[in-house]
């Protein structure tokens, strides 16, 4: 178990990378913006966003060089991307090659989305397989947290227009870190046998993963599963797959309606329209940070004994208490105390032990080996395009609309998550990949609650 752990550490590492790339902009805002003279609309696409619409793209395009390369060829690249990024940012000399190097960055964040939660789901043994690659948001999480961290020391030792520069390039010393550690881990065992039918490096990652295991009925097992894939020769997006691929995209799409990226980018701003002034609310932002890792680690620690659908039962409740909460204190005019801060940190708790801890997991399992990598495409995708989408309109509606109105909507679609929940979301925990592939793929396939418990399953 301890090689499984190393190994699947390495690889969550991509989501410190992540979380990192994805914040450190911030110290980068307004010096970028000063020094290049660029007006709001050229800094919120060139500067800010840049980075955003590379995620798409490497989410939408990820699930290529995962099949074919290999997963762990494509985290390595992913080391490179981080990294080639992180100095291109730093000593870029104008907005355009800045822009550039920063669809650099996001797009080795998209892909990473796709190639990280798959090996750590392939190589993880069912009872540990929902903590294991729940290490992948923790490291997102903390990358976050880090990076704001960063942005602070670095911008207590260095004065002048040169910081930012810091603030980006020092990036490119994980992500060298990360690239040397990532040639350590072996390939994925199921590509091995499915891609490329190499049995004997196979099995030798196999005995090294467990020592004790069959070998042979292990991969009599997948190969079994690859060809009944195979012989129902079906496209993607097909009748055969379409509960996974259901799952995938209710998920992903429940995920950024919560809201969460709304609060967390925004979280400075609806707190001051909250009436509590700049300063405190820059204080309570960092008490979200930190509400969010620590409630991510918890859920990580519940994910396998309480299984997914458990946690995302309780966070949906948590998440409707909270934007109801907040909705109404923005009606009633309720603002200028610790109510909407509280309630905020209720609301990212929420998020952090159920979505923020199942999302990455639940895609990597509802798929079959055969369509893994590009079912894991799929769910990544929807996931960063709904987040482009609400970055990119949240300016409009806040100037539209008061803080009442947005969260009520937000809380509308947190009652609909409950009934994807309690109606169709299946258990996953305990259960082998090649026993879920045989319950949630086919044609013969109800479209309601699949309930998972073990080896038994009761469609």
């Amino acid at each position: 178990m301890s090689r499984i752990v190393q190994w699947s550490v390495t690889v969550a590492l991509a989501g410190f990378l992540f979380g990192f790339d994805t914040a450190v902009i911030s110290g980068a805002d307004k010096p970028i913006q000063a020094l290049w003279g660029l007006s709001d609309l050229q800094h919120g696409l060139l500067i800010m966003s840049m980075a955003l619409w590379g995620t798409v793209l490497g989410a939408i395009f990820g699930n290529w060089p995962t099949d074919h390369l290999g997963r762990r060829m494509t985290l390595l690249l992913i080391g490179v991307l981080y990294l080639v990024s992180a100095i291109g940012s730093a000593v870029a000399t104008d907005p355009w090659v800045f822009a550039l190097f920063r669809l650099i960055g996001g797009i080795g964040v998209g892909v990473s989305s796709v190639a990280a939660p798959i090996y750590i789901s392939e190589i993880a043994p069912p009872r540990h397989r929902g903590v294991l690659v729940a290490m992948y948001q923790f490291n997102i999480v903390f990358g976050i947290l880090m990076a704001f961290v960063s942005n602070y020391v670095i911008g207590s030792m260095i004065e002048g227009d040169i910081a930012w520069r810091w603030m980006l390039g020092i990036e490119a010393i994980p992500a060298l870190i990360y690239t040397l550690m990532i040639t350590r881990v072996p390939r994925s065992p199921r590509w091995l046998i499915l891609k490329r039918n190499d049995v004997k490096e196979a099995s030798r990652v196999l005995r090294m993963i467990d020592p004790d295991v069959d070998v042979d009925a292990e991969i009599a097992t997948m190969r079994a599963a690859e060809n009944e894939e195979r012989s129902a020769n079906a496209r993607f997006f097909s009748r055969r797959y379409r509960l996974p691929i259901l799952l995938a995209f209710l998920i992903a799409f429940f995920n950024q309606l919560s809201g969460i990226n709304f609060i967390i980018y925004y979280a400075p701003r609806v707190l001051e329209a909250a009436q509590l002034g700049s300063q405190a609310a820059l204080l309570s932002t960092a008490g979200i940070g930190l509400v969010n890792l620590v409630f991510t680690m918890i859920g990580m620690s519940l994910i396998d004994r309480f299984g997914r659908r458990t946690l995302l039962f309780i966070g949906s409740a948590g998440y409707l208490l909270s934007l109801v909460l907040i909705s109404r204190a923005f009606f009633t005019d309720s603002l200028g105390g610790i109510e909407v801060p509280l309630l905020l940190a209720l609301f990212i708790a929420a998020h952090a032990i159920s979505q923020g801890a199942v999302i990455w997991v639940f895609i990597a399992e509802v798929f079959p080996n055969h369509v893994r990598a590009r079912g894991q495409s799929f769910g990544s995708s929807i996931h960063w395009v709904f987040a482009a989408l609400i970055t990119l309109v949240m300016p409009w509606v806040l100037g539209t609309f008061s803080g009442g109105p947005v969260f009520a909507f937000f809380a509308i679609m947190m009652l609909l998550q409950l009934v994807f929940v309690l109606i169709l979301m299946p258990e996953t925990r305990n259960v082998s990949l090649e026993e879920l592939q045989k319950h949630l793929v086919g044609n013969d396939v109800k479209l309601r609650r699949v309930h998972l418990s073990g080896a038994r399953v009761n469609v």
